[in-house]
């Protein structure tokens, strides 16, 4: 309590004016004050929570779909299952406080996406990111370590969020964050070791609580923390969080557990019905454990999805039919300068041979149309006589050849 002649240090009422005048370590305040100041907390704290609120118009999940397929083309199975999951997750954050009242907790669904690289997992997350203007970031799961070692630790992947928001913490609690590489982290062995699995099985602990929802310290500027540095802290309760990998080798997994190898006159005809150039369809929990996943991260992660491989078909379709495909846009880029470009169909059959011939994917387009395209739109803009450029079979032909991707060893 405080002396006589004490005065508040707020509104300056001494102890005779006031009921009550609570004594700090160098100031006072008395209890007209601590009223005041309670009901400014909770105007403070029903502002904030109708901040948190999303400002966006929740899209069904066959409109997400639609959306995905003028950017995406095929994997039809993966684009509805990520309609679904985003779809849920956005509506359990719209009707959170029904969901309170009703006592009824409904548990965020984060995603996994398991496909050969160049099959369209990050674009899948953008895709989905860009049509409900949330903030989205991309996260590298390889350069990631347990606190205090070398490395980035895993709260850098909010740092990276904060940023893409603008520093605005309400939005970035309602973004996606796409974790790509995530099969990276995968526990090294099954058989326990002398050292650290500081990369490995030690970066899953650590996404645990961060997956499933909880307040996190997070640097402001990303990188190390230490003590003295202020820390913002951000709740990921409705943060989406989307991983992707390769999983390289996990069909051998998937195989064993369907033992496709089984042969003799009573195999079940379920066996005989098993798609064995497609078995990433097959993917569930138990193969995720199995590849070096730990069970705590696996049902943290309950929505399980796969990319097709691409074939020729898609392949085709890819170069022409989304609509930022890479013929529109080296046609937008040619227009710039004036020119009409345009490809023969012999000319794009050319290009999916080779992508699907050096195991390139949808990425080994771009980097083969940028090899035969360099000389012509190095030269083409200084000549101004040139209003039109046709891209046939044996232009290509030509260019590919000259070009240091030819030279490549097809493994």
């Amino acid at each position: 309590m405080a002396k006589s002649g004490e005065r508040c240090s707020f509104c300056g009422c001494g102890k005779q004016e006031t009921r009550i005048l609570i004594a700090g370590l160098s100031g006072h305040i008395c209890e007209a004050c601590v009223h005041q100041a309670q009901n400014i907390l909770e105007e403070e704290l029903v502002t904030n929570k109708h901040k948190e609120l999303p400002d966006f118009n929740l899209h069904k999940p066959n409109e997400i779909k639609r959306y995905l397929d003028q950017f995406v083309i095929g994997q039809e199975e993966a684009k509805r299952i990520i309609s679904v999951a985003v779809y849920n997750h956005y509506k359990r954050i719209l009707h959170s406080k029904e969901s309170e009242e009703d006592d009824i907790e409904i548990e965020k669904s984060n995603i996994v996406i398991v496909g050969e690289t160049g099959t369209g997992k990050t674009l899948l997350a953008r895709t989905v990111a860009k049509m409900l203007h949330v903030p989205f970031c991309i996260a590298d799961a390889t350069a990631l370590t347990e606190a205090g070692y070398v490395g980035e630790d895993v709260e850098s992947i909010l740092s990276r969020l904060l940023q893409v928001a603008d520093y605005d913490l309400f939005a970035a609690e309602r973004g996606i964050v796409f974790i790509d590489e995530i099969d990276k982290i995968a526990r090294k062995g099954d058989n326990p070791s002398i050292t650290r699995d500081v990369s490995g099985e030690g970066v899953q602990q650590a996404l645990l609580k961060m997956l499933e929802g909880s307040i996190v310290n997070v640097p402001p500027q990303g990188g190390r923390k230490h003590p003295e540095q202020k820390m913002i802290q951000i709740n990921t309760q409705n943060i989406l969080f989307i991983t992707g990998g390769a999983f390289d080798g996990i069909e051998k997994k998937i195989a064993s557990r369907l033992q496709t190898n089984r042969i003799g006159y009573k195999i079940d005809k379920k066996m005989e019905m098993i798609d064995k150039d497609n078995i990433l369809q097959y993917i569930s929990p138990v193969d995720l454990k199995a590849y070096g996943l730990i069970p705590e991260l696996v049902g943290r992660l309950p929505i399980i999805t796969f990319m097709h491989t691409l074939d020729r078909a898609t392949l085709r379709r890819i170069l022409t039919e989304p609509k930022n495909s890479l013929i529109k846009q080296y046609i937008k880029l040619f227009e710039f300068d004036k020119i009409t470009l345009e490809f023969d169909d012999e000319a794009l059959e050319y290009i999916v041979d080779k992508s699907i011939e050096f195991k390139l994917g949808a990425r080994g387009l771009r980097s083969i149309l940028e090899g035969i395209m360099t000389d012509a739109m190095f030269d083409l803009p200084s000549k101004g006589n040139i209003k039109k450029l046709q891209v046939t079979r044996s232009f290509v032909t030509q260019k590919f050849q000259k070009n240091s991707i030819s030279r490549l060893k097809v493994a």
